[in-house]
């Protein structure tokens, strides 16, 4: 075994980023949905609905997104229970949960292509389906109206458009307009009446699409047909999930930023020629093995070893193959560290 300091100019930081589906089993397309029964009739059930890519119980099924609703008066679900106001509902807590999350001021308000709507629904993916962020430019959603393709609403959002991304509070985000793959099929992609279809946080990973949007006719939306009455549950977790679900054309790619150490190591002709391996020495004093060794020595270095000072081994590169290594000739071996 041989060593050698290495040098500050052998080692090298590059940073360097990484693209991949989304979904379970490395789809970027998500073409089947699936809900569970219990988790409706569970208390979650009236906060969140989960979607999954099987039938519950197989052993590939997973959660892929969750869907919410959130209004800013507590509109389009039921109270808690009687004994209080009606205004406190499961909407009403989840509009302050992601006004939290995502204004970060309790005082402000929700603005789509910057018209303030009081009412959105949340497509929350799933943490363990990414590993980092969502990749910009890579969502493209349908949404099914009536049934007939020709009412199918085509969503994205449009970084592919803005030279800057919209920030709301310290969140990235962008609008989501009616495009596909990053870019409006035509303008800015907004509503009329209503601004942009929602807003499109990449950092961490939630979609909010506007409600009001999602309630215009086929020319601009879907007729979704959103409840907005007070201490009433609309269903309007049920109808999102068909939207999507009758479609079955949800893209997504995540992004993951990849911080790489290269280490240089290099073996000049006049090093790393001998061994210690049995094959190479015998004896108790070393004695070679070959005397056209001594002069002509050839060994084969499989591996690197990098040790501190204190001698202690801590990484382990393997080569591909065997290299050949004599007076002849020089090796020139990168090592990469991803962390």
């Amino acid at each position: 075994m041989a060593f050698k300091r290495l040098d500050p100019e052998d080692f090298i930081v590059s940073v360097s980023t990484v693209s991949q589906p989304v979904w379970t089993n490395g789809s970027n397309d998500l073409t089947t949905y699936f809900t569970s029964s219990a988790q409706r009739l569970d208390k979650s059930g009236d906060y969140y609905l989960s979607v999954f890519n099987g039938p519950i119980g197989e052993l590939s099924t997973e959660t892929q997104f969750d869907i919410a609703f959130a209004d800013k008066d507590g509109k389009g679900t039921t109270a808690y229970n009687a004994g209080v106001s009606l205004e406190n509902s499961y909407s009403k807590t989840i509009y302050g949960q992601y006004r939290s999350l995502i204004l970060e001021d309790e005082d402000a308000v929700f603005k789509f292509g910057g018209i303030e709507q009081n009412s959105f629904y949340i497509l929350n993916i799933s943490r363990a389906r990414y590993k980092e962020k969502l990749l910009p430019g890579s969502l493209s959603l349908v949404l099914s109206g009536s049934g007939d393709a020709n009412s199918n609403l085509y969503l994205t959002d449009n970084s592919l458009d803005v030279p800057l991304p919209t920030y709301f509070g310290t969140q990235r985000a962008y609008q989501i307009v009616s495009g596909s793959f990053g870019a409006a099929h035509s303008g800015t992609g907004y509503t009329a009446q209503s601004g942009s279809y929602g807003l499109f946080f990449p950092d961490t990973s939630i979609i909010l699409l506007n409600a009001k949007a999602l309630d215009l006719n086929n020319i601009q939306g879907i007729n979704l047909g959103t409840e907005y009455e007070v201490n009433e549950d609309g269903d309007n977790l049920t109808k999102m999930y068909k939207a999507i679900s009758g479609s079955a054309n949800y893209e997504l790619n995540s992004e993951e930023t990849l911080s790489s150490d290269f280490v240089f190591i290099r073996a000049r002709n006049s090093e790393f020629n001998y061994s210690e391996n049995p094959s190479f020495i015998s004896g108790v004093n070393g004695e070679v093995v070959y005397d056209y060794f001594i002069n002509n020595p050839q060994v084969y270095p499989t591996s690197v070893g990098l040790y501190n000072d204190s001698n202690e081994l801590l990484a382990v590169a393997k080569l591909s193959r065997p290299l050949r290594k004599d007076f002849t000739k020089e090796a020139l071996i990168r090592v990469r560290l991803d962390f």
